[in-house]
């Protein structure tokens, strides 16, 4: 029996954002778990791959835009692929802005406009009932295109009157953490990978990673 070790295995996540680009690699293995089989795994973005198409994501689910993106980008690239879709539902807003999160106010990836939309909407909704979630959707396709593993991940809070702190991105800065005190723009990188619905997504679809690779 040979004793060489397991050939790298690369994978792609499907983001041009430099910031959740970061945060997913850092959830996919993370250093607080070692893991031997997933140390496999070169995690790469979209930023090396300028010919990847950009997936319209109109499915009304997150998971269904998770799957589409996955899914699109692995058969267009031949590579196996990690999609998220996530975004804000908030209680006094019937859940939105859901999965039109990212374009809120019109632009896509506008965090201060989007930000401020949300303030707007919510500006005479009394604290109590101002709860949120975020909600995080993971799917990974196989180089042909086939969906082989999905989790999500969901976590609570409550919206800000203001902007607070200037970490993360998104609508982080907003969303409190009432355990905390504080939000996600506040709460460190550490504190955030142990609470987030990314982390929690990813943390649910660890165990089905690691059996793949078992077999690759």
């Amino acid at each position: 029996m040979s004793d060489a070790p397991a050939a790298p295995f690369p994978i792609i996540l499907a983001t041009r954002n430099v910031k959740k680009g970061r945060e997913m690699i850092g959830l996919i293995a993370p250093p607080w778990e070692p893991n031997p089989r997933l140390d496999r795994l070169v995690v790469l973005t979209l930023d090396g791959f300028p010919d990847a198409p950009e997936v319209v994501e109109d499915a009304d689910t997150f998971a269904g835009n998770a799957r589409k993106k996955a899914s699109e980008t692995a058969q267009a690239l031949g590579q196996w692929v990690i999609a998220d879709d996530s975004g804000l539902t908030v209680d006094a807003l019937n859940g939105e802005p859901g999965v039109y999160s990212a374009r809120y106010a019109g632009s896509h990836g506008d965090d201060d406009a989007n930000n401020r939309k949300l303030l707007d909407a919510l500006a005479s909704v009394p604290d109590e009932r101002r709860g949120a979630a975020f909600v995080c959707s993971l799917a990974l396709s196989d180089p042909s295109g086939k969906i082989v593993l999905e989790s999500e991940g969901a976590c609570r809070g409550r919206i800000a009157r203001q902007i607070q702190g200037e970490g993360g991105f998104g609508y982080d800065p907003l969303f409190i953490i009432p355990e905390y005190h504080k939000t996600f723009g506040e709460l460190s990188t550490l504190v955030k990978h142990q609470l987030s619905h990314r982390a929690r997504a990813f943390e649910r679809l660890r165990p089905g990673l690691e059996q793949l690779l078992r077999t690759r």
